[in-house]
């Protein structure tokens, strides 16, 4: 019966032929299929250490040039403990502007943290192959805006807040907190961050109340629309249920959710938009973006900004008074430079053709307003009949 000699057995074979039995190097050498040096190897390492010696040892390098220093490593591990939420990018940006001479891979920074049980290997969510990132060529482009909810008051109640990021940089234009996302607290917060950073080319909303009236029964202008034409701003809407034409402010409402709303509750409205404005320079300023290249959105949003910024062509506080009562109504002037008001017809000026204007129902006057600009003021008599003769242009 043949037994099978295991590797140990065969290179004590060997050397015991070159030991006891006298045979050259070079014959044991042959007679076991193996190279000259393998058979003094294995004569060195008996004489060492005896039959154990011959033993199979461990492939492992003593040293890597790709294994992280002890150091580094610390570092990683406490980054991530003070940050939970920092990945292994943000970690390897934060370790290259502390200037570290030998920054690691975030494949070996990944590493580290699954193996010091910082990170849980979970599946990532499969990418679909017809999706492509779009954003616009330079900033003040467009403005992507939204509301959302969430900021909890001591005294129970919920503040909604007006979100905005620039297309271009992700730069936070605007984080207003409201206690109610209603017309005019909407149409405030919009005015002031066109005073702060100057008037966008577009504006891409959903199809919201206080954004549009789109959906309404009656075909009207709603405040934010009429701030938006007043200068010149083309105001673009999503699709119905089409949230990831709103991606980046969807986006940036994941960020706001998990770094500022998260088991926070604030005293009053006062301290919550402190602490929120706190919060959006750290993002706008101190905070590295993944799809900037780790820039900041400040970096980018100024970085082609060399003029001044733009500001309003109307007093945006005149603006947002609140025109979407029963006494206002709007109408677009025809091409004869008439408007249509209960049944009756009168003039505006062909000039304004096209134009949208406001007009103010009083029990004896109509005002009819082009921005904050009174175009014309109507006497009514007492069966609301418009006397025309007293009419004033201004």
């Amino acid at each position: 019966m043949l037994v099978e000699l295991t590797k140990m057995e065969q290179r004590y074979d060997a050397v015991l032929a070159v030991i006891r039995d006298g045979m050259q190097v070079k014959e044991v050498a042959e007679k076991f299929g193996v190279a000259r040096q393998t058979v003094h190897v294995w004569l060195v390492r008996y004489e060492r250490g005896g039959l154990p010696a011959l033993s199979d040892l461990s492939h492992k390098p003593k040293s890597s040039s790709l294994q992280m220093a002890a150091v580094t490593e610390h570092r990683v591990c406490e980054l991530r403990r003070i940050h939970p939420l920092w990945g292994p990018a943000r970690i390897v940006h934060q370790l290259g502007r502390e200037g570290l001479e030998v920054v690691p891979s975030l494949s070996g920074v990944y590493r580290c943290l699954v193996r010091h049980h910082l990170i849980e290997d979970k599946a990532k969510r499969k990418r679909l192959p017809t999706y492509k990132r779009w954003e616009r060529g330079r900033p003040m482009e467009l403005w992507q805006m939204d509301i959302v909810g969430g900021v909890l008051l001591a005294n129970g109640s919920e503040c909604k807040v007006l979100t905005g990021v620039d297309d271009h940089s992700r730069f936070c234009v605007c984080a207003g907190i409201m206690e109610r996302a209603t017309i005019r607290p909407v149409c405030g917060l919009f005015a002031l961050a066109l005073e702060r950073h100057g008037i966008p080319e577009e504006i891409l909303t959903d199809n919201g109340k206080v954004f549009t009236n789109r959906f309404g029964l009656h075909q009207t202008e709603v405040l934010f629309d009429r701030i938006c034409r007043e200068n010149g701003i083309v105001h673009r809407l999503t699709a119905p249920a089409s949230p990831t034409t709103t991606g980046k402010i969807e986006r940036f409402h994941r960020t706001f959710r998990t770094e500022f709303l998260q088991d926070n509750v604030f005293v009053d409205l006062a301290s919550a938009q402190g602490a929120l404005d706190a919060w959006v320079v750290d993002y706008n300023t101190n905070r590295p973006h993944q799809s900037l290249s780790m820039a900041t959105p400040s970096q980018r949003f100024y970085a082609n900004r060399t003029e001044g910024v733009p500001t309003p062509s109307l007093d945006l506080r005149a603006i947002t008074e609140d025109r979407t009562g029963e006494d206002w109504i709007a109408r677009r002037v025809s091409s004869a430079g008439t408007i249509s008001v209960s049944n009756q017809i009168f003039s505006v000026g062909k000039n304004r053709y096209g134009a949208l204007v406001d007009v103010h129902v009083h029990e004896h006057v109509l005002d009819v307003w082009i921005g904050n600009e009174l175009v014309k003021s109507l006497l009514r008599d007492s069966k609301g009949v418009v006397r025309k003769k007293e009419a004033e242009t201004h």
